[in-house]
C-alpha cells in the first residue's frame, strides 16, 4: 500500500513539473507569485507546488487593423484602415508582460491620436496620395514609446481610405466629366485636321485641274496654228476663212450636244444658217446679252 502511494506522488511531481512551450513562444514561470525566469520552446521543469506557470507569450509577428473615422481639411469624412504589425521584443519579455496590461488598447489610442491629427490637415485628393506618409508618421509615433514597453513596431500601412458614398459618386462622376471633356476636344482637333487637309487636297487638285485645263487649250491653239497654216498653203485661202469654218464646225457640235442632252438649261443662240459669215458676230452678240441678262 505504501509502494502505491509513492508511486502515486512519484507520477504527481513528474506531471506537475514537466511542461513543453510551443515553438514561437516563450513561457513566464513565478514562484510564490514573483517572477524567477523564462522558459523557451521544448521540454521544461518546475517545481511543484512552488513554482507556477503564468503565461505564455508569442514571439510571432502580430498584425492589429485600426479603423479610424476622421475627417479631412475639405470637410469630408472617411473611414481609415491601418494596420500595425508588431512583435515581443527578444531581449524585453519581461517588460512586454509586466509593464503593459493591454498592448492591443495601447497601439489603437496612438493610431487614433495620430491619425486624427494627421488627416485633418489634408485634403481628401492628399489623403489617398500621400497614405504612405501618414502610415510612417504612424510607425514613427509608435516605435519609441512600444520599444519602452518590449514591442517592436515592424510596419504600419494605410489599407483602405473610404470615404462616404455621395461623396465617392461625385468623384466619379467629376472623374467622367473631365474625360468626356478631353475626348470631346480630342475629336474636334480630329474634326478640324480632317477639315484642313480635305480644304488643301481640294485646293491641290484645283490648281492641279487648271494646270490641265491650261496645258490643253495651250495644245488646243498649237493644233489649230498647225491646221491652219497647212490648209492654206494647200488651198490658197485666206486664214480669216479657215477660222469661219473650224467656228463653224465648232458651232454645229454644240447644237448637238445641246440637243442630245434632255437636262439643258435654255441657252440664247441665234440662229441663222443663210448667213455663217456673221456667226462669229452672232455668238458675240449673244454672249453681251447673256451678261446684261444676269445683271438684271
Amino acid at each position: 500500500m505504501i509502494l502505491y502511494v509513492i508511486i502515486a506522488l512519484t507520477l504527481f511531481v513528474v506531471c506537475s513539473s514537466a511542461f513543453i512551450v510551443d515553438q514561437q513562444t516563450c513561457a513566464i514561470i513565478e514562484r510564490l507569485g514573483k517572477f524567477q525566469r523564462l522558459a523557451y520552446p521544448g521540454l521544461n521543469f518546475k517545481i511543484p507546488l512552488i513554482e507556477n506557470k503564468r503565461a505564455s507569450l508569442s514571439m510571432r509577428i502580430h498584425q492589429l487593423e485600426v479603423v479610424v473615422e476622421t475627417k479631412t481639411k475639405d470637410n469630408v469624412f472617411v473611414k481609415a484602415v491601418i494596420a500595425v504589425q508588431y512583435r515581443v521584443l527578444q531581449s524585453k519579455i519581461y517588460e512586454a508582460f509586466y509593464m503593459l496590461q493591454d498592448p492591443v488598447g495601447q497601439i489603437t489610442s496612438f493610431v487614433f491620436d495620430l491619425v486624427r491629427a494627421q488627416v485633418p490637415a489634408m485634403d481628401l485628393d492628399d489623403v489617398f496620395s500621400r497614405k504612405d506618409d501618414i502610415a510612417d508618421a504612424v510607425k514613427e509615433e509608435l516605435e519609441k514609446p512600444m520599444a519602452d514597453f518590449g514591442y517592436e513596431i515592424i510596419k504600419a500601412l494605410v489599407t483602405d481610405i473610404d470615404p462616404d458614398a455621395n461623396v465617392k459618386s461625385a468623384m466619379n462622376e467629376i472623374n467622367t466629366a473631365q474625360r468626356l471633356r478631353v475626348a470631346a476636344t480630342e475629336k474636334g482637333e480630329a474634326e478640324k485636321i480632317l477639315k484642313v487637309k480635305q480644304a488643301e487636297a481640294e485646293a491641290e487638285s484645283c490648281i492641279l485641274h487648271g494646270k490641265g485645263v491650261a496645258g490643253q487649250r495651250q495644245a488646243i491653239i498649237e493644233g489649230l496654228c498647225q491646221s491652219v497654216d497647212e490648209f492654206v498653203k494647200q488651198t490658197g485661202t485666206t486664214p480669216s476663212h479657215v477660222m469661219d469654218m473650224v467656228l463653224l464646225i465648232q458651232y454645229i457640235d454644240t447644237l448637238k450636244d445641246i440637243g442630245s442632252n434632255s437636262k439643258s438649261n435654255v441657252v440664247f443662240v441665234p440662229h441663222n444658217p443663210g448667213n455663217f459669215s456673221s456667226l462669229g458676230d452672232q455668238l458675240r452678240e449673244t454672249i453681251f446679252a447673256s451678261d446684261l441678262l444676269k445683271k438684271k
